[in-house]
């Protein structure tokens, strides 16, 4: 975990206190609703359909234990007993009241969390891989470089008030696990042939209305010159981007409607005259931010454990659970522990308080007292002995976390739709229960194998339909719910948008619509090995849309 110095406990503590003022001040009528709105959105207060929605921040996804039990304890007293946590790695409370979220803000403060800057025109919640610091796939741990561009965008003069919502992004591993391409910038760390560290920035991925994946517009930015290059970009973007339509407002619509070569140059020549100033990073100061960064001695006797094995030979649910929800760990001896929040009946992302404070305590006693959060939408225990893994299944088993689905098709991203949602125009969750109900059987699901399936009740897409391998997407026709699909997306290191297979279906034909698409897939693919991804790249739209369309063209 990052720990906060007087600096960081100091800023979030004096913005609760501001905070508490704005809210009183409101609540009594001498703040005007508009002024309100503005200072709410900075602090993560939406006011959905039937309540307010409060968005705190869990900056690169990483949790210690007191947190979650500080998350659990907001649930249980200030909201409806759960949470839900999101693609961009944040945890939402969706009926909190109004006067009193200055309490929970305060009460997030006391473990050094905060709601800042978690919405409205400003840069968001840094986002990366959730194995980072642990992948054996990895260059390097990208968190302290997630941790020194949080601490230059947190109430960044420039950049409090932009043409729309910035979001960024990192990886260090060969496996995109953050969807970089799909960010407004995505920083892959890179080595160069003469062994310098360095980043591939990608600039004008987005998802949304006008889905994009973010072309590179530098292929190896040298490590010591991150910051003023993300302030350049930000330069350029404040000084041109729209502002008098919000739908054409993100960085990518710039990117798109300038050209990748033109904004390059204009990144450049802003970049020319402010990369040797105070923003240069110094040596040594990437090994002070990893020194504020806990660290841990692994056992090295632990590769020699042989119970692990033998425990999946004598239990087969325990073996179908280690096949679906572990990864390896770069350290011999230790595995990474997938916590699933898919489970039949349970809105995708969903925990409960008690599940919470639960987790936390299985983090202490197995996972050196910390948990991640995914953009999937599930937790993970990064740091398990192998000898404890049976333990800590059962543990999770008990607590209806431990669904062996991990990567397959009821692993979906759900957003909250039109259940709470004020912008959806269909529902979400009732959907995906439908579409885990054709597929309840987890051995049929294994036998199809990995499927992304993504959905979003709107076309903000906090559901990533657009890169789902099948996505999603909610809409309304003369106050009906209807929904769009595509396939063929990925938000992975080969990025690309979804296609429309065409007209939409029924709220009573879409889960079937999934249950055929799937057929499909299992009658044209070559081989059990060839993932539907592949196949649908292979074989194309034209044998799943006569198949979907058939009754219709009859």
């Amino acid at each position: 975990m990052y720990r906060y110095d007087q600096y960081d406990q100091t800023l979030v503590d004096e913005r609760v206190t501001q905070f508490r003022d704005q809210t009183e001040r409101f609540l009594a009528g001498t703040l005007p609703d508009e002024e309100f709105r503005a200072l709410r959105l900075r602090n993560g207060l939406y006011i959905q359909r039937f309540a307010p929605m409060l968005r705190v921040a869990i900056p690169y996804g990483l949790l210690a234990s007191r947190q979650l039990r500080m998350l659990a304890h907001i649930a249980r007293t200030y909201d409806k007993d759960y949470g839900h946590f999101t693609t961009r790695q944040n945890i939402q409370y969706n009926w909190p009241e109004l006067a009193r979220v200055p309490d929970i803000l305060a009460d997030l403060a006391s473990v050094q969390m905060h709601a800042i800057q978690t919405s409205g025109n400003c840069i968001r919640n840094i986002t990366s891989d959730h194995l980072a610091g642990v992948a054996a796939d990895e260059l390097l741990d990208p968190r302290p470089y997630c941790e020194l561009t949080r601490q230059w965008a947190t109430f960044h003069p420039e950049f409090n008030w932009l043409p729309r919502k910035f979001k960024i992004a990192f990886s260090a591993a060969n496996g995109d696990r953050a969807a970089i391409r799909v960010h407004d910038i995505g920083v892959q760390i890179v080595k160069n042939a003469a062994g310098e560290i360095g980043y591939t920035v990608y600039v004008g991925g987005g998802l949304g209305r006008t889905p994009i994946i973010g072309p590179m517009v530098r292929e190896f930015l040298p490590e010591a010159d991150l910051l003023s290059y993300f302030e350049a970009v930000l330069r350029v973007y404040n000084r041109l981007g729209r502002r008098d339509n919000m739908y054409k407002a993100r960085i990518k619509i710039l990117v798109k409607e300038t050209g990748l070569d033109a904004f390059r140059k204009l990144v450049e020549a802003e970049w020319e005259q402010i990369k040797d100033g105070e923003l240069r990073l110094q040596p040594g100061d990437l090994d002070a931010m990893r020194a504020r960064f806990d660290t841990f001695e692994y056992d090295a006797a632990a590769a020699a454990d042989t119970s692990f094995a033998q425990q999946q030979a004598q239990d087969s649910a325990f073996a179908a659970w280690a096949k679906r929800n572990l990864v390896a760990h770069k350290q011999p001896g230790y595995q990474i522990a997938f916590v699933s929040l898919k489970a039949s009946g349970i809105a995708p992302g969903d925990m409960t308080a008690m599940q919470m404070d639960a987790v936390a305590e299985l983090a202490d006693r197995y996972s050196l007292g910390e948990i991640r959060v995914t953009h999937d939408q599930n937790l993970v225990l990064a740091d398990v002995h192998q000898s404890d893994l049976y333990a800590l299944w059962q543990s999770l088993r008990d607590l209806g976390l431990a669904t062996p689905n991990i990567g397959l098709l009821t692993d979906l991203i759900c957003c909250p739709g039109l259940d709470f949602c004020s912008l959806a125009n269909a529902g979400s969750i009732s959907v995906a229960q439908d579409i885990f109900d054709i597929f309840e059987d987890l051995d049929d699901q294994h036998d199809i194998g990995p499927i992304k399936i993504k959905m979003s009740g709107c076309m903000n897409g906090c559901g990533h339909h657009s890169v789902g391998h099948i996505g999603i997407l909610g809409v309304d026709k003369k106050g009906e719910e209807w929904y769009q699909v595509t396939l063929g997306g990925s938000a992975e290191n080969d990025a690309s948008l979804g296609d429309r297979t065409g007209p939409s279906f029924s709220r009573d034909d879409i889960a079937p619509a999934i249950k055929t698409i799937v057929d499909v897939y299992l009658s044209l693919r070559n081989s059990e090995d060839e993932s539907f991804l592949a196949c649908y790249r292979r074989v194309g739209m034209a044998p799943f849309k006569a198949r979907l369309y058939a009754v219709e063209a009859a």
